[in-house]
């Protein structure tokens, strides 16, 4: 099956304590879109400006992403963002932010695109991502990713969207601030409460805790030693499990369990280098060959 991703495509200029890169491709949908295309074809909606590269549409193409819903407007300038990671390579600065047409981003799904049984709501405002649902049809699976800045300045509208999708992706800390609860597991306790069927709390260098009907767990994230740049973890892990997902047509509890997995290997791989270059260099047998190690890893005798 198809998977729906609607968010952000952006420029990123990345500096660690060991590197930079300037105007390298980034975005929320373009991530998670790399991420899902290792086991699933991609539907994929954002905007950019006419500074867009036809190359890296054409990189998308060329893994099984139909670029038809990306809408290239001309004369303006595709979202920007530059920011500065501290040495834990945990924690970051944001130094510039640049909208451009991101600020003004409604998405028009192409008529093919609205049937897509499995759907990404990637990172971005609520608005924006209930805009989407209204234009889906009888979709299977709907899960949504949100931020610190919708739950401080777009709270009621989020409150809205997490009643009408069946999972919610978030960090540790923006889990504590939409429920106002500092254990994380009364945290992942309460986005159910809120109306999620499911919830995962993505936690870094330390994995992923699931919350849903069938219980909680948590899973470790896979051991990578060289971390060159974090930024699109969380959304080629979203990408990895939603891929996952839609190739198996399946949301039972097991297969999410298994799709969370794979999440967090595609996620291992994509902090190796910085935007999309560690995972071009990738194919699905790599990913199938780190599940097993990542399963021996977990493997209690």
């Amino acid at each position: 099956m198809s998977l729906l991703v609607v968010g952000s495509i952006a420029f990123d200029s990345v500096e660690t304590p060991t590197d930079c890169r300037e105007n390298v491709i980034g975005g929320s949908a373009t991530y998670c879109s790399y991420a899902a295309s290792y086991f699933t074809p991609v539907n994929l909606v954002g905007v950019v400006g006419e500074d867009w590269p036809a190359e890296h549409t054409a990189l998308l193409a060329s893994r099984n992403v139909n670029t038809d819903g990306l809408e290239v407007k001309a004369g303006e300038k595709t979202f920007s963002w530059k920011g500065k990671y501290l040495p834990n390579m945990n924690d970051r600065e944001t130094l510039e932010v640049n909208l451009n047409v991101f600020e003004t981003f409604s998405p028009i799904l192409p008529e093919s695109y609205k049937s897509t049984p499995f759907v990404f709501l990637a990172n971005g405002a609520p608005t924006v991502q209930l805009q989407v649902l209204e234009q889906v049809e009888n979709p299977k699976l709907v899960v949504a990713d949100t931020m610190d800045l919708w739950i401080n300045i777009q709270k009621e509208d989020l409150l809205t969207l997490i009643k009408r999708i069946d999972g919610l992706v978030l960090n540790d800390s923006e889990a504590k601030l939409l429920t106002g609860e500092e254990n994380l597991v009364k945290a992942g306790q309460a986005v159910l409460d809120l109306g999620a069927k499911f919830c995962v709390l993505k936690k870094g260098e330390h994995g992923a805790m699931y919350f849903g009907e069938d219980g909680c767990y948590v899973l470790p994230a896979y051991p990578t030693e060289d971390v060159l740049d974090p930024t699109g973890a969380g959304d080629s892990f979203a990408g990895g499990m939603m891929g996952y997902l839609a190739s198996q047509d399946a949301t039972d509890p097991a297969s999410i369990k298994r799709a969370l997995v794979y999440g967090t290997l595609v996620a291992s791989y994509n902090v190796e280098d910085f935007s999309l270059d560690r995972m071009q260099q990738i194919e699905r047998d790599s990913l199938d060959q780190r599940f097993a190690q990542y399963q021996q890893m977990l493997s209690i005798d």
